[in-house]
């Protein structure tokens, strides 16, 4: 079996209603909930704020420079997927820009995360198309060389197969295994449900997180002490 060249047509997807959900939790919570995996590296950013959306990952594995894939991906695409884009080798070429955005918004499609660069990004946020990038860059693209659609990649760091969740905000974007969706949801649900609870107490002032956390005893083991300034500065 080749390594490139490939476009895998039926991929399986997780359930529009998890999918939506782990949405509405967000990037940090979602990664919490994960056992604080799954979350790509910091060099991809939004090219605005505001947005969190989540969708299956349509995967793109293109050659550097060039943008031939993605255009064969969009017609993979389904309503409430996340087109997701790297390339063999870096690059901060602008592969996708605001033509691309017009044809996936008509297939229903939520935005975009790659590696490689964005732009036409007023144009993008302008149609309310979400981006997530490693670079905003002008620099034009050709249309040469086979790459694949819908095979396991890896973006900044993480390993993205096709089909997988994926959940992007202003906090940058995190990849949910997609065997392990309806799992990860339920703890998401879970730590969102503590945190409630934990925000009332914080916010009527009746405790602090060092005791609802129970971490005074954890500091005392690590030998933590606490002194006035007065003994603080006699013992200078």
């Amino acid at each position: 079996m080749p390594s490139t060249g490939l476009i895998i047509t039926d991929i399986a997807r997780v359930d529009t209603e998890v999918v939506d959900a782990l949405g509405v939790h967000g990037v940090a919570t979602v990664h919490e909930a994960l056992g604080r995996t799954g979350v790509v590296g910091p060099g991809i950013r939004p090219i605005q704020t505001g947005a969190r959306v989540a969708g299956s990952a349509v995967t793109v594995l293109n050659w550097p420079g060039d943008n031939l894939m993605i255009h064969a991906a969009i017609e993979q695409c389904q309503t409430g997927d996340i087109l997701v884009v790297t390339t063999t080798s870096p690059c901060t070429d602008g592969l996708f820009g605001d033509l691309f955005a017009t044809a996936l918004q008509a297939r229903g499609a939520r935005g975009i995360v790659t590696t490689s660069g964005i732009r036409d990004t007023a144009d993008l946020r302008a149609m309310g198309f979400p981006a997530w990038s490693g670079a905003v860059h002008a620099q034009g693209s050709v249309k040469a060389t086979a790459g694949s659609v819908n095979v396991p990649i890896v973006v900044d760091g993480v390993n993205v197969e096709p089909g997988d969740v994926v959940v992007a905000d202003d906090d940058g974007v995190v990849i949910v295994p997609r065997r392990r969706a309806a799992d990860v949801l339920v703890a998401a649900d879970a730590r969102v449900a503590k945190e409630a609870a934990d925000r009332t107490a914080y916010a009527a002032g009746t405790e602090l997180s060092l005791d609802r956390k129970g971490l005074r005893p954890l500091l005392a083991e690590l030998g933590v002490v606490y002194l006035t300034q007065q003994e603080y500065l006699g013992a200078r």
